[in-house]
């Protein structure tokens, strides 16, 4: 099969980078400065075994995609740039291409079914970091990540397969599965972490911070009654793929941290905490804790804030 990479940041700057160095056809979808750096002189993806140059296709629109029966989209944009992705790629691509939300967050695939009927959805395991142009950081040194892929709403099917196949032959993690979205909010409850590590600073009351908005999210799934994969099942399947790479040569943090520290003017906070907020309303569930990550989020990125520079314990009460 043959893959675009809608969004090369972090996430899609590891994949396709690495599905390209196994062999497998991609098309890199990106913009700005960091797209001028992979067109001048490719992507650099840093692992573990040095850096690597990825000569792939590079564009800023789906227009320019040589579209075929075997093409699949990896939409790997944050939640909050989902309908501008959406709207190039259905404007652009033939009817039945696959479109595979590679994201966090559970709302993508809801955006994308609306419009096309094969739509898959990828739970994210994959620790990277993007913050200079032209450059994504695998963090992990053994499998570059978990991608488990299924259909949306739910099963398997040879496209899923395939997928999967094709991740395995480029080194991640990945199987097909019939309950994916499951599996995707168990991931989206690990995320209610990313806006406390995007704007407070850490330490114990930041981490009491991340406890109470993860425990007030499996509160409100719980509440409407929405499947999700337990958290054991959740470490099982983690176990030792990834192993944190030693002398890594950026900071660490995560996608919303990368976010504010690329001085962006969006995040992605309202597809994280802003769901369980969103889930919480519509159910008559109270969530304060999300609510204040939430806003505190906003209010950093629209002040133009340094990340990790709020003080968390006037929210803990």
């Amino acid at each position: 099969m043959r893959y675009v990479v809608y969004g090369t940041g972090a996430v899609g700057g590891v994949i396709g980078g690495n599905l390209h160095l196994a062999g497998v056809p991609v098309t890199l979808v990106a913009r700005g400065e960091h797209l001028a750096r992979i067109r001048a002189q490719g992507l650099t993806l840093d692992r573990e075994d040095g850096r690597h140059r990825v000569d792939a296709p590079a564009t800023d629109t789906a227009a320019d995609v040589a579209w075929t029966d075997d093409t699949v989209v990896l939409l790997c944009v944050k939640g909050q740039q989902t309908q501008a992705a959406l709207e190039d790629v259905l404007a652009h691509t033939p009817e039945g291409v696959p479109v595979v939300c590679v994201q966090n967050g559970v709302a993508n695939e809801r955006a994308v079914l609306r419009q096309r009927a094969e739509t898959y959805a990828v739970c994210v395991m994959l620790p990277a970091t993007h913050l200079e142009p032209g450059v994504v950081v695998q963090k992990s040194g053994s499998a570059p990540g978990i991608l488990d892929v299924g259909r949306v709403p739910g099963g398997v099917d040879e496209t899923a397969e395939a997928i999967a196949a094709d991740l395995r032959r480029a080194g991640f993690e990945s199987v097909a599965r019939p309950d994916i979205m499951a599996w995707k909010h168990r991931k989206l409850l690990s995320n209610l972490g990313n806006g406390v590590d995007a704007v407070f600073t850490p330490g114990e009351d930041a981490d009491e911070l991340v406890r109470r908005a993860q425990a007030e999210g499996e509160q409100v799934l719980a509440r409407v009654g929405i499947d999700v994969v337990t958290a054991e099942l959740d470490r099982e399947r983690r176990g030792d793929h990834l192993r944190r790479r030693e002398h890594l040569p950026v900071e660490e943090g995560g996608s919303t941290w990368q976010s504010v520290a690329r001085g962006g003017s969006g995040v992605e906070i309202d597809y994280l905490a802003g769901e369980v907020v969103l889930l919480g309303r519509l159910h008559g569930v109270p969530t304060p804790v999300n609510e204040a990550v939430q806003r505190a989020t906003h209010d950093l990125v629209r002040a133009g804030g340094a990340p990790r520079s709020v003080d968390p314990a006037p929210l803990l009460g």
